[in-house]
């Protein structure tokens, strides 16, 4: 089995292109969805948080109250680091124990859906092929202007405050287009798993894994026949 890093920028379509994946059969492991889990209410991701942000933080329910969080370590590196060492070694131990059991499963490969997996993450060492879902700056800003009901002026700091689109760009093993329509973007996502099935980089770990199975089974056979 192999990692496929799936990524792109805010607004560029990401979680689109995600969802055509997940339709189309393959195993996602998505870390935003794993973010919200591992911070739920008394969980050491949860205490952390609320040892290092305080009370202030949390909703009537206890659970974290992520806007009013996301805009305290907005434009704050040192808050941003902080809040990502109480939730970032509890989110890459879920992925890791995820690809795990899919490795199990016998899957070909799994694509980890990660937004920041180029500004830094530690899984991107494991990964075998990043995935770029590109738009272009003008289509992203109308897009995040809309969705999040910004200004443009709002919009632009919070593109800004990512690394830009055109550098993920020019560090991916395949991009996938998605400043026009649906079905222009579904052709690429086609495209991109024919690719990926046509790959033989799962053989580079499973069969040295049969064969170190094999040698186990040999030597408990002899074992069993001399000493038995």
């Amino acid at each position: 089995m192999f990692l496929v890093g799936l990524t792109g920028g805010i607004a560029s379509g990401k979680s689109t292109v995600s969802t055509m994946l997940a339709k189309f059969g393959c195993p996602i492991i998505d870390a935003d969805v794993i973010a919200r889990q591992v911070v739920e209410p008394n969980t050491p991701a949860w205490r952390l948080i609320v040892k290092h942000f305080g009370h202030e933080f949390l909703l009537a329910d206890r659970t974290i109250d992520r806007p009013k969080l996301a805009a305290c370590i907005f434009g704050d590196e040192k808050k941003r680091k902080l809040l990502n060492s109480c939730t970032h070694p509890f989110i890459q131990k879920e992925m890791m124990w995820q690809v795990f059991v899919n490795f199990i499963k016998g899957h070909q490969f799994v694509i980890l859906d990660i937004p920041l997996l180029l500004e830094g993450s530690k899984l991107l060492k494991y990964i075998h092929r990043v995935v770029v879902v590109y738009c272009n700056g003008t289509t992203q800003i109308q897009r995040l202007m809309q969705r999040n009901n910004l200004s443009e002026e709002d919009a632009l700091k919070r593109i800004k405050s990512q690394m830009n689109l055109e550098e993920k760009k020019q560090m991916a093993d395949f991009v996938i287009e998605n400043s026009y329509g649906l079905e222009e973007t579904k052709q690429q996502v086609e495209r991109l798993l024919c690719n990926l099935r046509h790959s033989k980089a799962h053989l580079l770990v499973r069969v040295p894994l049969i064969m170190i199975l094999i040698f186990i089974s040999l030597i408990s056979i002899i074992f069993i026949y001399y000493y038995a």
